[in-house]
C-alpha cells in the first residue's frame, strides 16, 4: 500500500491495528529540548561543555521548567499571565474532552480531585483504599481512574522493587506526573514554586522524567525500594539482572555524604553502579564492590545511566 497515515491522538487508548501500525509516544518538551529553544540552539552540539560551564544559567532554566513544565505552547509565551491561561485551556481540555467526552468519565469533579490529590503527594505511596475514603467514590473506580490518567499520559504509577514480582504488583505504587505544569496549576502552585520542600518533590519528578526519557528506548524497567524500616531508594533502574540504584537530592554537596538508605541497598543487593543525583557535585566512591558517583542533574541529559543500564 503506498499510502502512510499519521494519526495522533491525546491519549494511548486506541483500536486495534496489531501488526499493521508504529506507535510513537510524543511527551511534552524534554529539559534538553527546553534549553536548545531558550538558548537560541546555539549550544546544541555541546550541550555538556555548557552545562558545566553556565552552572548557574542552566539552574535559572531548570528553575523555569520545574514551575512551567514542558507545554510547547507555554513554553512560546513569554508573559506568564498568558501562559496560565494557556495552561488553564490545557487542563479543561484534559477534563472535558480527554476525561468526560472520550472516556465518559461522569465525575468529573471527583477526577479533578483525584488529580488535586495526586499532585500533592508526588513521590509517596499511593493509597487506594485511603483515596476511596477521601473522596467518597468506590475502590474500583479509584482503580479506573488512575488507569485513565496513565493511559491518557497525566501520571504515572511507579512500582516498588522487588525479587519477587508478585509482590511487585500487589504493593502500592508511587506517583508522579508527566509534565510539571499540569501538577502545579491543580494545585494553584504554576509559577509559584516557593517551598523548598515542595520543590524538592518537584525535582524528584523531574528526575524521574530525565530516566525516563533514557530508559525508553531499551527493555530497563524504572522502579523504588523501600522497607520496614523506612529505608528507601528513589528509583531504581532494572535490566535483566543488573541494577542501579539513584538517590535525588535537592541540594548542594561540597563533599560526598552517603544515605543510611543507600548504603542499605548496597549492603543488601551490591550493584555494579550506584548514582545520587544531585545540583552540582561530580565526584565518585567505591563502597564494597558498588561505585557510587554523586552526578549534578543535567548530566543526566547525556544518556550516562542509560548505556549503563544497557551493559
Amino acid at each position: 500500500m503506498p499510502y502512510k497515515f499519521i494519526i495522533s491522538g491525546s491519549g494511548s487508548l486506541h483500536e486495534s491495528l496489531i501488526g499493521r501500525k508504529h506507535l510513537f509516544e510524543l511527551t511534552t518538551i524534554t529539559f534538553e529540548e527546553f534549553i536548545n529553544y531558550k538558548t537560541n540552539y546555539r549550544y546544541k552540539d555541546n550541550l555538556s561543555a555548557f552545562a558545566e560551564i553556565e552552572k548557574n544559567k542552566v539552574l535559572q532554566l531548570l528553575t523555569e521548567y520545574m514551575n512551567f513544565g514542558g507545554y510547547p505552547r507555554v513554553t512560546l509565551e513569554t508573559e506568564q499571565k498568558e501562559k496560565l491561561l494557556i495552561i488553564d485551556e490545557i487542563y479543561r481540555s484534559v477534563l472535558e474532552k480527554d476525561v468526560a467526552y472520550l472516556l465518559k468519565v461522569e465525575k468529573t469533579e471527583a477526577f479533578s480531585s483525584l488529580i488535586r490529590i495526586l499532585s500533592s503527594q508526588i513521590g509517596n505511596l499511593v493509597n487506594l483504599s485511603e483515596l476511596s475514603s477521601t473522596l467518597n467514590i468506590s475502590y474500583q473506580t479509584i482503580k479506573k481512574y488512575l488507569w485513565y490518567c496513565q493511559k491518557i499520559f497525566i501520571l504515572e504509577l511507579v512500582s516498588p522493587y522487588f525479587r519477587n514480582i508478585r509482590k511487585e504488583i500487589t504493593k502500592s505504587p508511587v506517583v508522579y506526573f508527566w509534565d510539571l505544569a499540569l501538577r502545579n496549576y491543580s494545585l494553584g502552585l504554576f509559577g509559584n514554586l516557593y517551598s523548598p520542600a515542595a520543590t524538592g518533590f518537584v525535582f524528584e519528578n523531574f528526575v524521574f522524567l530525565l530516566l525516563k526519557e533514557q530508559i525508553k528506548l531499551s527493555s530497563a524497567k524504572l522502579n523504588f525500594w523501600r522497607t520496614k524500616n523506612k529505608a528507601e531508594v528513589d528509583f531504581i533502574i532494572e535490566r535483566g539482572t543488573n541494577i542501579i540504584p539513584v538517590e535525588v537530592k535537592y541540594r548542594t554537596f561540597k563533599d560526598i555524604k552517603v544515605t543510611s538508605s543507600m548504603r542499605s541497598f548496597i549492603k543488601k543487593y551490591e550493584p555494579l553502579e550506584a548514582y545520587m543525583i544531585n545540583l552540582d557535585l561530580k565526584k565518585s566512591i567505591k563502597i564494597g564492590k558498588t561505585r557510587l558517583t554523586f552526578l549534578p542533574y543535567y548530566a543526566l541529559m547525556f544518556k550516562t545511566l542509560y548505556r549503563l543500564s544497557d551493559n
